[in-house]
Order: C-alpha cells, then sequence, then structure tokens
C-alpha cells in the first residue's frame, strides 16, 4: 500500500486525512511533528459527544509495526514490560519499552495478530526512535517492518461505538476488549481493534492511507462526531491514562507512574527489568498522583509549579485541563511520597496566582 507522507511548512507532517479536516472544519496545529486538527466546533462540544454518543478522532499520525517469525512472541518479550505470552491470537494488550534504567521509551498497544505475527501500534513522535531500538536488538531470523506511511488510521469511541461499525459492517461483529481483527474488503486490508484512549467504549480502525478520508467521513455521516486533540487529551486525562513524554518519560519508571500492573517482573529478564525490581526493593521517592482542584480557578496547563502548604516547591504538573465532564481542574504531578497521600493539600501556581488542590483517588472520571 504504497503512500508518500506529504510535508507542509517547517517539515511537519501531514496525515492523509489532513485535507478533509481542513474540509470539515477543523483547526489544524502542528503535534509531535504532525499537522492535526485540535478542534472542529468546541473542545466541550466534541468531549461531550464522546461521552454521551459517539466521535471520531484522526490517529493516523501514530507507528504501525508489524513483527514476522518463529520466536516473535519470545523475542518480544524480552524488550516489553508486559507479558506477551498471555495473549492468544487475536488479543492485545498495553506494555512499555523500557531503558535499562528502567524509564519509559514508549507505551504502546500490540495485538497477536496470528502465530508469530505482532502488530504494534505506536506514539507518533516515537516511531522512528522505536523502531531504531527494536531493530537494533532484533533477533536473527525475525522480520521488522514499519509500515506508518501505508495506513490511515482512526478511533471511533463513545456508546455508540458499536451501532456505528454495524451500520457500515452489517455483516461483521466487532472483536472483544481489547481484541483485533484483520480481514480484506473490496481488495483492501483493513484492521479493527477493540481498545481506546478516552475511558468509552470503542475501537480504533486502520485502512490503506488513500482511503482513509473515505472511511472517516463515512463514520462521520453516521453520525460521529469529528473530534480533535484538544478533546482527546481531557477525556483520556479525566480517565488518568497517560500522556508519553508528559506523563511519562525515560527518567520515569512505570512503578513511578502507577502501572506496575503492566510490567510482569515475574515473566524473567527484559529490558529495565532488573531496574524496577532495585526500585521496588528500596521503595519509591515519588509517584505520579491525581490533583483536583478545591474551589474554583484558572484552568491548570503542564508545567505548572507546584507547591506544599508552607510554600516548598514539590514538583510541576505534568498534565493539566479543566474536565469537561467534571467542571473542575484536573491535573498530574509526580510528588515527593510525604506529599503523595490521598487528601493531601497543595498550591498549583497559575501565572503567579496559587490555586489550592487536592491529592484525590484515580480515575477522575467513572461512568454512572
Amino acid at each position: 500500500m504504497p503512500h508518500s507522507v506529504r510535508f507542509v511548512s517547517n517539515e511537519i507532517q501531514e496525515t492523509p486525512l489532513a485535507d478533509l479536516h481542513v474540509k470539515l472544519g477543523a483547526k489544524m496545529i502542528p503535534f509531535a511533528g504532525w499537522n492535526m486538527p485540535v478542534q472542529y466546533t468546541s473542545i466541550i462540544n466534541e468531549h461531550t459527544a464522546v461521552r454521551e454518543k459517539v466521535g471520531i478522532f484522526d490517529i493516523s499520525h501514530m507507528g504501525q509495526f508489524f513483527l514476522e517469525g518463529e520466536g516473535a512472541e519470545q523475542w518480544l518479550n524480552t524488550l516489553l514490560s508486559n507479558d506477551v505470552a498471555k495473549l492468544g491470537v487475536g488479543e492485545g494488550q498495553y506494555t512499555m519499552m523500557l531503558n535499562e534504567n528502567g524509564g519509559v521509551i514508549d507505551d504502546l498497544i500490540i495485538y497477536r495478530e496470528a502465530e508469530g505475527r505482532i502488530f504494534l501500534v505506536v506514539n507518533a513522535s516515537m516511531i522512528d526512535q522505536d523502531y531504531a531500538w527494536l531493530e537494533k536488538h532484533l533477533a536473527e531470523g525475525l522480520i521488522l517492518s514499519n509500515e506508518s506511511n501505508a495506513w490511515a488510521g482512526m478511533a471511533v469511541q463513545g456508546p455508540e461505538a458499536s451501532a456505528a461499525f454495524k451500520t457500515l459492517f452489517p455483516e461483521r461483529e466487532l472483536p472483544p476488549r481489547n481484541g483485533m481483527e484483520k480481514w480484506t474488503q473490496d481488495n483492501e486490508s483493513l484492521i479493527v481493534c477493540r481498545t481506546g484512549y478516552t475511558g468509552e467504549d470503542g475501537f480504533e480502525f486502520f485502512s490503506p492511507a488513500e482511503s482513509g478520508s473515505k472511511w472517516f467521513q463515512s463514520f462521520v455521516d453516521k453520525g460521529a462526531e469529528p473530534c480533535g486533540l484538544g478533546a482527546r487529551d481531557s477525556l483520556r486525562l479525566e480517565v488518568c491514562y497517560p500522556l508519553n513524554g508528559s506523563d511519562l518519560s525515560p527518567s520515569r519508571t512505570p512503578l513511578e507512574a502507577g502501572l506496575g500492573f503492566f510490567c510482569a517482573l515475574e515473566k524473567g529478564d527484559f529490558i529495565g527489568r532488573d531496574s524496577l525490581l532495585k526500585q521496588k526493593e528500596e521503595g519509591l521517592k515519588e509517584r505520579l498522583v491525581a490533583l483536583k482542584y478545591t474551589g474554583k480557578g484558572a484552568p491548570p496547563r503542564a508545567h505548572y509549579e507546584v507547591f506544599s502548604k508552607e510554600g516548598e516547591r514539590l514538583s510541576e504538573l505534568t498534565s493539566g485541563v479543566l474536565s469537561p465532564s467534571l467542571r473542575e481542574g484536573i491535573a498530574l504531578a509526580y510528588l515527593p511520597l510525604s506529599h503523595a497521600k490521598l487528601g493531601t493539600l497543595v498550591d498549583i501556581d497559575v501565572r503567579g496566582r496559587k490555586f489550592e488542590a487536592e491529592v484525590v483517588k484515580k480515575p477522575f472520571y467513572k461512568k454512572a
């Protein structure tokens, strides 16, 4: 499926859906090296559509790798934190690629398409770095291919996502949660994966790059609201899904980020495991906590400083937003354990003004 990625000014890449976004009235911004829609109508409208009905996001900027060969699962288990051996054919899992110090290079989702064939979906800004890291460690006899330019991707999310799928594919069923299916239709390879980044039901749909706009428009015609990065960020933050490069980084481990559940320390050796075992034995010094304003305040944003009630600088926010669902300021930050207990009060500095926030239980938002 040949497709040449087009470029705009300053070497910013465009997805195959870029022209359609403009046609649909999107406001475009640079994100992770890509020209992406931040919103079409308003962040609140798009956020609400996903929580109450169904929305669709362009995720074509994310990377798609395929790994093939006998022993692919066993080799991949030496590079990723979760246990690939637990996956049956057609099943997927959230996992992380770590450095030797246990820091997060990238978080990704992998799917076992067939015996000896793995589909990997990686973050947009990490495509080249992830591919180089995997290729550097690649075992003999395995074939790793980067097909990111060949695919268009879209995430259809919300309580009516399944109905939207059924209207376009009446003869097919969505795979179960965390599952994937691949099939051929009208000489096109299509992939659907049942995961998401919003806290709602939904799926990811991948088609050849050249037909991506057709499929995106088809979902819109069936009632899916086009949604941009603004709503994607507020939706994922309400359910405390981390953003790589902000909440996750090479200097922070999954244990500090509260993602120990996705680290199968018992499975045997993998890159970063020794550092995680050592950190677990010695105990954490900081961890990623959820902060919520105790009253009204200006929207919290990443990099705003966090202070103790005594005025000591503790850290800075990794993510922050005014929650459309809760109508409250919510944020994530790494705090010392002394200030990470539930109920602890801190102050967030917003351009010289301090707003009180409380350490609360994750996630901020749960479905009724």
